[in-house]
């Protein structure tokens, strides 16, 4: 292939987290002949961006995993990293093998509760069938309670309700805006529209009292949801879309002078982390300053890989620079909103350009396999 480098032998990159981030670095190296070790706990890659989906229709989980194995082959190693040891830089995972490496890009992302999130050391056949399950128990449920009307909630509610319009969803959110706080104001005006459209009951400027004692993500008749405002919600699923945590279990032994107290690494303009030429940081688990989205881990991702290329051909540094909010949100697969370079867009074009196949063609292509039917 062209652009390859020529490499010492003692180069070796590890990729910590296979997320959109950690992908996009394992294909930059690997279309430029660059030795790597691409790590998770998964033995595939999951395309979240349809977690949420995969939820609501059957059958529709095994084209939200993608094996790595068949893309990466033995540069894919499945495990839990515990700890980096920057001595003598080696990745220790929790089975107690080490990894060896002169460059390090850490791509950890963050955890959270399921469905939006699948965080256990699993197998992909294993998670399929976790979303067919939870399929099953929303089906069962008349009720549903959506926990936090950020993204996640948001698209969470609607699509229960574009699938089952028979459902009763309710949305409890603290503020009085619904989305991501950093879009447009008139962006975020039109997603609650979505909602009360589709007939999703909206609670804003209320918090959950009661968190801890309920149980999430199971059927269960009669639940009572408590609010701040001293209400009392009766319902039989709780659906929690809050409290996205920065995965930081990997690093946070080693690392702690470089990271900030949500756990976030400290990089520079060239995703370096603070203190290290040699180790990168990308996407969620950066303190970059912007929205949290697979678009902006692939943007680190090239920067990162590139560097690293660089580097060993004597090159300067690429910088990373922040642009203004691009987002879409799919609110079911006939509905959607967004804004593109700090612009809103039409509707028609966020509902056909993402919401109907959640950019799920893209994964497919990128990791060069072919999605099931």
């Amino acid at each position: 292939m062209g652009g390859q480098v020529s490499i010492d032998e003692n180069v070796h990159v590890v990729i910590v987290g296979g997320g959109f981030g950690g992908i996009a670095a394992a294909q930059h190296l690997k279309h430029h002949g660059v030795p790597f070790m691409l790590i998770d706990i998964l033995d595939a890659f999951h395309h979240n961006i349809a977690a949420l989906r995969a939820s609501v229709q059957a059958g529709f989980a095994k084209q939200t995993f993608i094996p790595y194995k068949e893309t990466f082959g033995l540069n894919f190693l499945q495990g839990r990293v515990i700890q980096i040891d920057s001595e003598t830089q080696t990745v220790v995972l929790d089975n107690g093998k080490q990894v060896r490496y002169s460059h390090l890009i850490l791509c950890t992302g963050t955890s959270g509760h399921f469905p939006g999130k699948h965080n256990s050391v699993d197998t992909y056949q294993a998670a399929i069938q976790k979303y067919e399950d939870f399929v099953k128990v929303i089906q069962e449920a008349n009720t549903v309670v959506v926990i936090g009307g950020g993204t996640t909630g948001v698209e969470m509610a609607a699509e229960i309700r574009t699938e089952f319009t028979d459902k009763k969803v309710i949305l409890i959110h603290p503020r009085e805006e619904v989305a991501d706080p950093d879009l447009l104001p008139s962006v975020k005006e039109q997603a609650k529209q979505v909602l009360l459209d589709k007939g999703v009951e909206l609670l804003l400027g209320r918090k959950v009292t009661n968190l801890d004692e309920l149980e999430l993500n199971v059927c269960r008749k009669d639940m009572e949801i408590k609010t701040n405002k001293n209400e009392q919600i009766t319902a039989d699923l709780v659906i929690c879309c809050t409290g996205n945590k920065i995965n930081s279990e990997a690093y946070r032994s080693s690392l702690t002078a470089c990271m900030t107290e949500s756990g976030a690494l400290k990089v520079n303009k060239h995703l370096q982390v603070e203190g290290f030429d040699n180790v990168y940081a990308v996407g969620d688990c950066t303190n970059v300053s912007e929205p949290k989205l697979a678009y902006h881990a692939g943007l680190h991702a090239a920067v990162a890989a590139t560097n690293i290329i660089n580097s060993l051909k004597g090159k300067c540094l690429t910088s990373y620079r922040t642009g203004n909010v691009t987002m879409v949100i799919a609110m079911g697969k006939d509905a959607g909103v967004g804004q593109f370079n700090g612009y809103k867009l039409p509707q028609f074009l966020v509902t056909k350009g993402k919401s109907q196949g959640l950019l799920l063609w893209k994964s497919w292509r990128e990791m060069g396999q072919k999605a099931p039917n």
